[in-house]
């Protein structure tokens, strides 16, 4: 049925590029292409127009860009999820502050893009049951590559300046950690307050990942983790440490 399908816009200012967008799309049933365009102010008028559930968006285009068109369907209330398609690998900041749902690297193969399909249709029913949109996965540039973390693998968030740095894999001994360009407070908002608590100004923690509270005395309070490290709560924060220890 048509509403059970994403209605799709496809943007790119490549004609062959775009060609073989439309040929892969045709061959997914979860899309049905509702129109293309060439160009940013093209793009915003068909969507003005056609409302699609989907832009697949180039993001190298001339004068307005992916990322101008990305930034301007933010305002709106019915803005459709965005996958951009690009040959460039060194945008995916860019696309993690945009909240893209995915970011797929030319040349495309079906199986990339159902897969970038697959995560616009979960969120269009995540928004449908009146559901928050959390944030599932990170984007992180790490060497010459950038690397798919998830949501559930990140034990710890620490501040650093303008950046972020996520903590991955100290439950198994296989710690590592990522920079990423982004402000605590900003990523506070857009992760589950189930899965993660903020108990430092500079610090968020996985919930599951806490193993006890502990008062120093004076008042100060710390958050013990299971690699056997402490984290001191933030005044500001010890009500919601409280919270969830239920006291």
């Amino acid at each position: 049925m048509a509403d059970e399908t994403l209605a799709t816009l496809i943007v790119d200012d490549e004609p062959l590029a775009l060609e073989r967008m439309e040929h892969i799309c045709a061959a997914l049933p979860a899309l049905r292409v509702v129109g293309t365009a060439r160009d940013g102010k093209a793009a915003l008028e068909a969507i003005e127009a056609l409302s699609p559930d989907l832009v697949l968006l180039d993001m190298t285009m001339p004068e307005l860009d992916g990322i101008a068109v990305a930034r301007a369907l933010m305002k709106r209330d019915d803005a459709p999820a965005v996958v951009f398609v690009t040959a460039h690998d060194n945008f995916a900041v860019e696309a993690f502050d945009l909240e893209a749902v995915d970011y797929v690297l030319k040349p495309v193969t079906p199986e990339r893009l159902e897969r970038a399909v697959a995560r616009a249709a979960a969120r269009r029913s995540t928004r449908a049951r009146g559901l928050r949109d959390w944030l599932g996965e990170f984007w992180v540039p790490y060497r010459s590559e950038l690397l798919r973390i998830a949501v559930t693998d990140v034990d710890r968030i620490d501040a650093e300046r303008d950046y972020v740095r996520l903590h991955v894999g100290q439950k198994d001994g296989t710690s590592r950690s990522y920079l990423l360009l982004q402000t605590v407070s900003g990523l506070e908002a857009r992760l589950d307050p189930a899965l993660f608590i903020r108990l430092h100004r500079s610090t968020i923690l996985r919930r599951d990942r806490i193993t006890g509270l502990r008062h120093d005395g004076l008042g100060v309070w710390s958050a013990e983790l299971e690699d056997g490290s402490q984290v001191r709560i933030g005044r500001t924060y010890l009500s919601r440490a409280k919270a969830m220890a239920g006291r």
